[in-house]
């Protein structure tokens, strides 16, 4: 074996601890400055414009997905029309303490506990691998939470960190919504984070190890007998993360009325069946699997504390 397989096997486990870490922080916070609040006609006709057009619409739903990248940030963003009634999603989407509800469903999240603090509330939570963990192990963040508007028209919500692993930046999730016709809403969630050259470097390691056969949703180009070929390499990491993200929300709206452990399983088994639709870009594990898993860590999130800053 050459020395550099050697290293490249020794670092890989810890590399995809990290990078797991970075994939999934990668959708969750913000810059410093909180976003600046648009018109609620603006949302609408961005998305008639996409609907129009059919940017990055995923297999015939009202779903709409674009990611942009340059040399030192990413960002992704899912336009959605949803069959449910703006006061509900303003009602669940306006509390930090269900954006924890929200964030377990994604299979590296291990721990998620809102709390407030004199800064103001943030989510305390900790992310890993695509298994079981102990808390010991995994990758501590906290986001700060804000309602930047909550009208009966018009909601945005942002989440924000300065900070994450292997030299990434300036994360930040908004979602805004605003209502839509026969009790539906419109939905934009957008995230972005900034990255310096460590991880640059893991990136590329890992795209050319764990990720090298994974892809995203945009088409780019076609192949010689005429099928679509999506875009790789970062932007597809990018793509990927948001449409969990995005699928996340609409589960737990989809769940949350349901009494007690009920909710949470349906919003579990809505999560993956979810994702499955896209199980070319998203599977990870089985069903049985991902929900058992994350039944343990729901648990957990409400009986252990967080950790103290520091």
């Amino acid at each position: 074996m050459q020395p550099t397989n050697r290293l490249l096997r020794t670092l890989l486990p810890e590399l995809r601890h990290l990078l797991f870490g970075l994939l999934l922080l990668s959708g969750l916070t913000a810059p410093f400055a909180w976003a600046q609040t648009p018109s609620p006609d603006t949302l609408h006709a961005q998305f008639n414009a996409l609907r129009e057009k059919g940017t990055g619409q995923l297999m015939d739903q009202s779903i709409y997905l674009r990611s942009t990248e340059s040399a030192d940030r990413m960002q992704g963003e899912v336009h959605a029309l949803i069959d449910e009634p703006f006061e509900q999603v303003r009602q669940q989407l306006a509390r930090a303490e269900q954006w924890c509800d929200v964030l377990i469903l994604h299979i590296n999240v291990k721990y998620c506990r809102a709390q407030r603090t004199a800064a103001g509330e943030e989510l305390v939570s900790g992310v890993g691998r695509k298994f079981d963990q102990p808390l010991s192990e995994v990758h501590w963040v906290r986001f700060g939470f804000r309602v930047v508007t909550d009208r009966s028209d018009h909601l945005l919500a942002v989440l924000r960190s300065p900070t994450g692993p292997l030299g990434t930046h300036d994360y930040r999730m908004s979602v805004e919504a605003v209502p839509h016709a026969n009790g539906q809403s419109l939905l934009r969630m957008t995230y972005s984070y900034g990255y310096g050259t460590a991880a640059r470097w893991a990136m590329k390691t890992y795209l050319a190890t764990l990720g090298r056969d994974k892809r995203g949703f945009s088409v780019v180009g076609k192949t010689a007998a005429g099928l679509p070929v999506t875009v790789d390499g970062v932007r597809g990491v990018v793509e990927r993360n948001t449409l969990r993200y995005y699928l996340a929300l609409q589960s737990h709206l989809m769940s949350h009325d349901k009494p007690g452990g009920d909710a949470t399983r349906l919003s579990l088994q809505t999560w993956f069946d979810a994702t499955e639709r896209y199980a070319e870009q998203l599977r990870e594990m089985d069903g049985p699997a991902y929900i058992a898993m994350k039944l343990k860590e729901v648990q957990r999130q409400e009986t252990v504390a967080p950790p103290p800053p520091g």
